[in-house]
């Protein structure tokens, strides 16, 4: 565990990886606590009209040996032989006990976990499921009605199981399980040997899989413990609206929580809103959180949110720059210093801030997390860069909670490399800056960075801007292409409910960050939306913005 010390940097330099040969994520979340503690509390399922049921640790572990027997029996096997790659199982869950459950099971067989998102269409599915090979999905009633219009397309796919009972479109999961043993010999795996299979989409094409080793918890640890200034802490009870199907959810929430015995709180709602968060965050006692950056945005528009008396013990966001409003309206409303943290899917939670070793500065991700070698290259030579210059934000490799490698792209995965002088450098593809004190400045996604009359201008910072104006709830900013300056600043906005478009309230909000941040960067286009896409995570999705401001560039000169 992370140890706090006099400040962080006794706290970095005092850390020490202790990854062990043979590891199973499986084994280490369930089987260790059912053990030592069976009745300690690991989940708590909370329905939307407020019933509960609960999963113990011992519960946990007989009904994931009795689902690895039964995926045995149908002909499931995992690894046999140290660097092969088991089958796939696709989970196709909301949050709920079966998922939590799916996953172990998977991860003690030896084989590997693909999650997978409730809402995704039949095209997502198909991609994930085809590229996979997955040889097994367990999901509900509404999944396997979902998979049953496109399972002709899947040749690997043997067996859909569902939680919800037997039906047309596959076998019933309670029934299959029921009459296996509660035990199952875990297999076992290699730290380095797959374990979890997890989608992200990229600038250009399909999306990919980023395959990772079961030490890719281990990887996680220090940072989950280090945003939530030290977890865990007697009392802490932890739950996020991020969905459990992406590594924000399972690998920042759910598995931390489990090594470490902490119960987690799960509810499947139909529609997220701020005052609905706020009031489960009280109902539940909910002490720690992750919060995507919208959902802070959406709970800060609850008036009087300040006068719930909540008092949370840590909350964690990342995905997109927070902004000294939303950090204040933390403060006042939940009762704690938000701390950013930084991370993508294929090298997880890296950079981090921490209010209990006092290294938060606002407009800034935080520092490298103990354990991590982060810093700020030439994407081409690998040279680290100087204090105050703009490149790639890079992790040295090698490292835990890093990805073994893109499932069936080695191309795409020797491209997410460079050499250094220092070593081997993974990029993640962002751009940053960092400071004479060692903090991180996000800039944007290298396609995000918008070049204009010479400037390079970060859409983040415009952003936060942006949303210091009382009209905007939500803003995105790409670049629009233009004649003469390259690309002006385009800013997407969605209104709060006392305004409504028009052009002299466009204006008026680009005078405003024209006056707040510099001549250069204020949008010369305002344009209002609707609504803002955005990722299932909570990001806005720049590239539908662009595509936008490409298109009306594009009628304009015709």
């Amino acid at each position: 565990m992370l140890e706090k010390k006099q400040n962080y940097q006794e706290t970095y330099q005092a850390y020490r990886w202790d990854i062990p040969q043979s590891y199973n994520m499986g084994v280490d979340v369930c089987d260790k606590w059912a053990l030592v503690e069976p009745d300690r509390l690991a989940i708590v399922e909370v329905s939307e009209g407020g019933a509960s049921r609960a999963l113990r640790f011992a519960a946990m572990r007989d009904l994931s040996n009795q689902l690895a027997n039964a995926l045995t029996r149908h002909g499931v096997s995992g690894l046999s032989v140290p660097g092969e790659v088991g089958d796939r199982i696709g989970i196709l869950l909301p949050q709920c006990l079966e998922t939590a459950i799916a996953h172990v099971a998977v991860w003690k067989m030896g084989c590997v976990s693909l999650p997978l998102f409730t809402l995704f269409g039949q095209d997502a599915l198909t991609h994930r499921l085809q590229d996979s090979g997955a040889k097994v999905v367990i999901t509900n009633a509404e999944g396997a009605k979902k998979l049953a219009a496109f399972r002709h397309e899947l040749p690997d796919l043997q067996l859909i199981v569902s939680i919800d009972g037997a039906g047309q479109y596959g076998l019933d999961f309670y029934t299959e399980v029921e009459s296996e043993s509660t035990q199952f010999e875990a297999v076992q795996t290699r730290a380095d040997d797959p374990a979890l299979l997890i989608y992200t989409s990229g600038t250009t094409g399909n999306p990919k899989g980023a395959l990772h080793g079961h030490r890719v918890l281990l990887g996680h640890l220090p940072c989950v413990e280090m945003h939530h200034d030290f977890f865990p802490q007697p009392g802490d009870k932890v739950w996020t609206p991020a969905d459990w199907a992406w590594i924000g959810g399972l690998m920042n929430v759910l598995m931390p929580s489990l090594h470490h015995g902490v119960p987690v709180v799960a509810c499947r709602v139909a529609k997220f809103s701020g005052k609905w968060a706020l009031d489960f965050i009280k109902a539940q006692g909910i002490r720690n959180a992750f919060l995507p950056p919208t959902a802070l945005k959406l709970m800060r528009q609850v008036p009087d949110a300040d006068k719930l008396g909540i008092q949370m013990r840590s909350v964690g966001s990342g995905g997109e720059a927070l902004g000294t409003e939303l950090l204040d309206w933390g403060r006042s409303a939940l009762g704690v210093t938000i701390n950013e943290f930084y991370g993508q899917t294929e090298c997880n939670l890296v950079i981090s801030s921490c209010s209990a070793l006092g290294c938060n500065r606002t407009g800034m991700m935080g520092l490298p997390v103990p354990g991590h070698v982060v810093e700020v290259i030439d994407e081409m030579t690998g040279a680290i860069l100087a204090v105050g210059e703009q490149g790639a934000i890079a992790v040295l490799s090698p490292d835990p909670v890093m990805f073994l490698r893109y499932w069936n792209r080695p191309d795409a995965t020797k491209d997410k490399y460079v050499e250094g002088s220092q070593g081997r450098w993974l990029l993640t593809g962002d751009q940053g800056v960092r400071d004479a004190e060692g903090f991180f400045q996000f800039v944007g996604r290298d396609d995000d960075v918008i070049g204009s009359a010479g400037y390079r201008i970060g859409p983040s910072e415009v952003e936060d801007c942006l949303l210091r104006h009382p009209a905007v709830q939500m803003a995105g900013v790409v670049g629009k292409p233009d004649p003469v300056r390259n690309s002006v600043v385009a800013a997407y906005i969605t209104l709060t409910d006392e305004y409504e478009p028009s052009e002299a309230l466009a204006d008026d909000i680009a005078d405003f960050v024209k006056h707040r941040l510099a001549a250069h960067e204020y949008p010369r286009v305002v344009r209002f939306v609707d609504e803002m896409p955005m990722t299932t995570t909570g990001k806005i999705i720049r590239a539908q913005l662009r595509a936008m401001a490409q298109s009306e560039a594009e009628d304009e000169s015709s």
